[in-house]
């Protein structure tokens, strides 16, 4: 059977209509984000590993000429303070110790990175290292001087973790398998680089 022109024309407009609403209507794609080095920060690799509750644990690795430093990082569900849109959200972590690790080129970044003036030698190792964490961000773009911005929307998330003693931010982008320890205070860049000795 023929279907008259007047007809194919307007099935034809009414298809091309649909796939540009729907075009119109679909999420934007986030880009990959290359990781770009910041002085004030040191970067690592993040593999996730299962975990049966809400938490979300990674599998972090820095490797440098040969020798890599190797722990888990474990965040629990976060909690808002306040029931609004925009509420801070809270959360408690640890970073757990893995036996193969060889962490002293990891410290010896992180000591530049906290402008630290002394590198750790005598440490209390730990199996695990609790911390609280605050969210500061997230679908966030990281920009080169290390900030983090909404827009253009990306993958990172930032946190600021405390300690028993000081307080360092703890950036990831899960889709990219990328995190980074940065700079908060430089005055307390001994007290973090002491903690993380502990367990790293």
């Amino acid at each position: 059977m023929r279907v008259p022109l007047g007809l194919s024309l307007s099935i034809v407009v009414i298809v091309s209509s649909s796939l540009l609403a729907c075009k119109r209507h679909s999420p934007p794609e986030t880009a990959l984000e290359p990781y770009v080095p910041s002085p004030g920060a040191v970067g690592f690799d993040i593999f996730p590993v299962g975990s049966p509750d809400l938490s979300r644990n990674w599998l972090a690795a820095y490797t440098d000429m040969g020798r890599s430093a190797r722990f888990r990082i474990e965040l629990g569900p976060a909690t808002a303070l306040e029931d609004k849109p925009g509420a801070v959200s809270v959360g408690k972590g640890k970073l757990v110790r893995e036996s193969d690790s060889d962490p002293a080129p990891f410290l010896q970044s992180l000591q530049t990175a906290f402008q630290a003036k002394h590198f750790p030698t005598k440490t209390e190792e730990v199996d695990v290292l609790p911390f609280d964490y605050v969210i500061l961000g997230q679908n966030q773009t990281r920009f080169p001087d290390d900030s983090f911005r909404g827009t253009p929307e990306g993958n990172w998330t930032a946190l600021k973790i405390s300690f028993e003693k000081g307080e360092v931010f703890l950036n990831f982008n899960p889709i990219a398998h990328k995190a980074e320890f940065a700079i908060k205070d430089a005055a307390s860049g001994d007290v973090v680089l002491g903690e993380l000795a502990r367990v790293l």
